[in-house]
């Protein structure tokens, strides 16, 4: 078994999270409490807020943060692909099980997204805005003008978070929802004005997504309100876990070896809520916590080679 690895000087991180009360904080606080209880006196660990998507990153060129997080796995592959990552790496996934739905008001003749065009005008879809930032938003508008919908003619009512869009959505504020984190309550309540239908995206759409990185995935049948076939969409799953590729290794191995090692720390987070309703997958598995969108840190590669077989630490759990 690996010894506990230490810094052998003080170190200021600078994390990048969520808003401040959703995963990506709850993440960047786990691995920032167990790295400073194996990091000399006078070290100090920052975190702030984010959205998930673009502005990580680009907080992590800045110099801004040194480690951040961004969901979901599936943009930051299509951004690797497309070379826009050069000088990040990665130090793990934490898996998180979403997808990108579509959802109707039951009543309107829409079959599939393809159709939302021809009653453009009758239309007021709860969705985040594609604003350079945010990767619900981009993809949204990315899958709508593939399947032959004119953004311009929509009426948008926008968020930058889930919540509002699905309240929106419920409450009938909007007749079509667009968003992810199906895993939360909300989701059960969209149909608690009118009936709801799901529709796919289209094979088109679809195809296009998967040659460019980002893969469909499925909702199952009963997993939302009427859902009552299996749902084709747009995969929205996994935090990845980011920095820089010049973050000193010693820290990115630490880092890496705090997730391994202290993973049921997050997990007891996470464990009273059912598995397939947990915005953080459970049990945290290490071989796939080294599946990322883009090469590893060398740091983290180490520390996946000597530690993903060894026990999680269980020791002094504040959740367990």
């Amino acid at each position: 078994m690996t010894d506990t690895p230490r810094l052998r000087r003080p170190v200021t991180l600078q994390f990048r999270g969520d808003w401040g009360q959703a995963n990506m904080h709850r993440i960047c606080g786990w691995i920032a409490q167990e790295m400073g209880d194996r990091a000399p006196k006078g070290s100090r660990f920052a975190i702030w807020s984010g959205t998930g998507g673009l502005d990580q990153m680009k907080a992590l060129r800045a110099g801004e943060c040194d480690i951040t997080v961004v969901t979901p796995a599936a943009a930051v592959r299509m951004l690797h692909r497309a070379g826009e990552l050069e000088g990040l790496a990665a130090l793990g996934v934490i898996g998180q099980r979403d997808r990108l739905v579509v959802a109707v008001d039951a009543a309107l003749p829409v079959q599939n997204a393809s159709e939302l065009a021809a009653i453009a005008d009758r239309l007021v879809v709860a969705t985040s805005p594609d604003d350079g930032v945010n990767l619900v938003g981009f993809a949204v508008h990315k899958a709508l003008r593939l399947a032959g919908v004119d953004p311009d003619r929509l009426t948008f009512a926008y968020s930058e978070r889930p919540f509002p869009a699905l309240t929106r959505f419920a409450s009938g504020g909007a007749n079509v929802l667009i968003h992810e984190a199906l895993m939360t309550p909300p989701w059960q309540r969209i149909d608690q004005v009118r009936p709801v239908r799901y529709v796919p995206w289209g094979d088109e759409v679809l195809r296009a997504f998967a040659a460019e990185g980002w893969p469909d995935a499925v909702v199952e049948a009963g997993y939302l309100p009427g859902l009552q076939e299996d749902l084709r969409t747009l995969e929205f799953s996994d935090f990845v876990v980011l920095c820089r590729d010049d973050l000193p290794e010693d820290v990115a191995h630490l880092a890496t070896w705090c997730m391994v090692r202290t993973r049921r720390a997050l997990e007891a987070q996470y464990a009273h809520l059912p598995v397939n309703h947990t915005p953080v997958t459970y049990p945290i598995v290490p071989a796939d916590m080294a599946r990322t969108p883009l090469p590893l840190h060398p740091g983290a590669a180490r520390a996946y080679a000597e530690s993903a077989s060894a026990d999680a630490l269980d020791e002094s759990l504040m959740w367990g």
